[in-house]
């Protein structure tokens, strides 16, 4: 069956090289993925999988599913596909979303012998507002026994943790008045927004190292010699798990409520983005990864092994309700940070289209473990269940 999940991705190898290619020179922003989200769900159907879009009433979503009809584990294999704005797939999402296409269709190629479920989720807007953070909100993932995605990045990694976050907007209400003729009659917004960063700055010292707080004024004025009535700060929150988050983000907005109360003005609170959880691995399904990924022809010695990640993923929130891996697979061997344009470029280029089937092959192998060696499976749902 190893062989069958491996000829059928080699089989279909310019197929998958050429949706990469699509997507890759089509971006498209997070929830507006159209184009990304019809060619990898028509792809899929294409290949026996019941295709539903619109999953959570998210449009650019869907929930594909192989069903073998035979008793046996469900494996679920997460599709990204959003873009970044003014940098393209500068994250390789191009990649990822097309890798777990491919993986599902190898996998599939064996389940009328293995038995079990296939799916694949399209999981939109991942840089902003993520559509897992719907999804596993509304238990779309609960009946999975696994689930995986693998992301490209410039070296092997295992997969490890991410920190919390919450996306937290602070908007302040002043009273505008002339900032040379009366400015006593003013309330100063903008001041508020200040004082609320230097709050921050402050409490910096009184949070543990793996927190990070980091934030920008979209709106702060608009004319010098007018007192700003209105100003807004956006922050990001971010710690090493969830609880420690709740924690601090109570803390940075008694910053802002301080601040308020200090020059006079009304702030309103509110997320603007969704909240991400950590990543919580599932060390068992870790290394039966690795172990394929060895026996794909990676040298064990060149894959990282890393406790943290100073990005955040809304796969943190997949992870909290299902046994779940979130690798890396290197696409190039020069230094490429993810956000970048170089690593838009090895995104699109034959190395990152080659790592993306080499992801493909072993997160599809690693679903064939899944089918077929149910003490591997025991051992993965025994770790789940006292983590969490």
């Amino acid at each position: 069956m190893r062989e069958r999940v491996l000829t059928t991705i080699d089989e279909l190898q310019k197929d998958f090289y050429e949706i990469s290619e699509y997507i890759g020179n089509n971006p498209e922003l997070g929830h507006e993925e159209v184009k990304a989200c019809k060619i990898l769900s028509e792809k899929l159907e294409k290949h026996g999988f019941s295709v539903s879009v619109g999953t959570c009433d998210l449009p650019t979503a869907f929930t594909a599913v192989f069903d073998s009809g035979k008793p046996g584990p469900s494996v679920g294999f997460m599709a990204e596909y959003d873009a970044l704005p003014g940098l393209g797939h500068a994250c390789g999402h191009n990649l990822i979303g097309t890798m777990a296409v491919a993986a599902g269709i190898g996998l599939s190629s064996v389940l009328a012998e293995s038995g079990g479920k296939v799916y694949v989720y399209g999981t939109p807007a991942e840089e902003t507002r993520g559509g897992k953070v719907t999804m596993a909100e509304e238990g779309v993932f609960n009946h999975l026994d696994v689930a995986m995605m693998v992301h490209p990045l410039d070296h092997y990694q295992k997969s490890g943790s991410s920190l919390a976050m919450d996306a937290i907007q602070f908007e302040f209400f002043g009273r505008s008045a002339h900032a040379a003729a009366a400015p006593y009659e003013g309330i100063n917004a903008l001041d508020a927004v200040i004082q609320t960063f230097n709050s921050i700055n402050a409490l910096r010292q009184h949070v543990k190292s793996d927190v990070r707080i980091h934030g920008i004024i979209p709106e702060g004025g608009k004319a010098a010699n007018v007192v700003p009535d209105y100003a807004v700060a956006q922050f990001y929150v971010r710690a090493s798990s969830r609880s420690y988050v709740n924690e601090v983000a109570e803390k940075v907005k008694a910053c802002a409520q301080a601040a308020a109360l200090a020059t006079g003005a009304r702030v309103e609170i509110s997320n603007y983005e969704f909240s991400y959880d950590d990543m919580i691995t599932n060390e068992q399904l870790s290394d039966v990864f690795t172990e394929n990924l060895v026996f794909l022809g990676v040298n064990e010695s060149d894959i990282v092994v890393t406790n943290s990640d100073s990005g955040s993923l809304d796969m943190g929130n997949v992870s909290y309700a299902v046994p779940s891996i979130h690798p890396y697979i290197q696409i190039t061997t020069e230094r490429a940070a993810c956000h970048t344009p170089e690593f838009q470029q090895a995104a699109m280029s034959d190395m990152g289209k080659e790592g993306m089937i080499l992801g493909a092959k072993t997160m599809a192998l690693t679903g064939l473990d899944i089918m077929t060696k149910p003490e591997v499976l025991e051992k993965i749902k025994a770790e789940f269940n006292s983590r969490k």
